[in-house]
């Protein structure tokens, strides 16, 4: 599958309802005019209501669209509130931040009155086109835990399956990435990678296969793995990469954007709604693969 076979697919599913705190943001409101004309979502707007509406007018949209509902908001603040609010309570099944610090959209979906927390892990599920690949490429997680303890890995790994499955994929395959093959006691990412292999074995972990520590090259070049002698079901065929660190993901998921050329849908997974949680720098183009995941993981 590829990003626009994702798109394709979300705008064949039921219709689905995002929220957007504080939608007065350029590269936010160009997302939305391209899955307006896709019939990919429609959308309720929250914040300043002269601003958006200039902004929708700006793409030939009117605020009358039967697709956009705007609801003022005096403050990016109270844009996140309502928008959260919205979600939580059915009114929405998706949330988008806009432009809004991610810290207070964050503080709104933890609110232990009406946020979005199940009690699991937050974590970042990000899915890649990179050219010359096959098929997109999952990583994980390079934005929201930054020294994940094992337990923590386990939730991000099945948030991360959870999305993969969404998409089609029965039985993903997960790496977790170490800088070797071989298990280190002096390495940390290489212990947990190997219990989580173990736990997976004993159907702790389910809906997937896990084995590792894989090097990154062993995980996604079948050659890489046959020149060390890895014999694996994951190793040179990994459909989601589970890094260690949030530094390891960090670097590896500007690496494959500035480096590699690729593209990229992300979303925030664990809540109960899916979360686009987009950087100011993302560009329109993957603000609509995110929404467009975001919708295909709706449950």
């Amino acid at each position: 599958m590829k990003l626009d076979e994702l798109i394709s697919r979300a705008t064949h599913l039921p219709s689905k309802v995002v929220a957007i705190a504080a939608a007065e943001d350029a590269e936010v409101m160009e997302a939305v005019a391209h899955a307006l004309e896709k019939d990919l979502a429609s959308f309720i707007l929250f914040g300043d209501e002269e601003k958006i509406t200039g902004m929708l007018a700006s793409h030939r949209i009117e605020s009358s669209h039967e697709g956009v509902r705007i609801v003022p908001a005096a403050t990016a603040k109270e844009a996140a509130q309502l928008a959260v609010k919205a979600v939580s309570g059915k009114e929405a099944d998706v949330l988008m931040k806009g432009n809004v610090p991610t810290a207070t959209i964050l503080k709104e979906v933890l609110n232990k009155e009406y946020g979005l927390r199940t009690g699991s892990v937050l974590s970042h599920v990000a899915a890649f086109e990179v050219p010359g690949y096959d098929r997109l490429i999952f990583v994980t997680d390079a934005a929201m835990n930054i020294e994940p303890i094992l337990e923590q890995k386990v939730q991000i790994v099945q948030n991360s399956v959870s999305v993969a499955r969404a998409l089609g994929l029965e039985m993903p395959k997960v790496a977790p990435l170490a800088a070797v093959e071989v298990v280190n006691p002096a390495m940390q990412a290489t212990v947990d990678a190997a219990l989580l292999t173990q736990m997976n074995h004993r159907g702790q972990i389910k809906d997937c296969i896990i084995d590792g520590p894989l090097a990154l090259d062993n995980a996604v070049s079948a050659l890489a793995a046959e020149h060390k002698g890895i014999k694996s079901e994951v190793a040179g065929q990994a459909d989601i990469l589970f890094v260690p660190t949030i530094e390891v993901g960090n670097v590896l998921y500007k690496s494959l954007i500035y480096f590699a050329n690729a593209k990229v849908g992300a979303i925030i997974s664990g809540a109960k709604a899916p979360i686009v949680l987009t950087s100011r720098a993302d560009s329109a183009e993957s603000k609509l693969n995110s929404l467009a995941l975001a919708v295909c993981s709706v449950k």
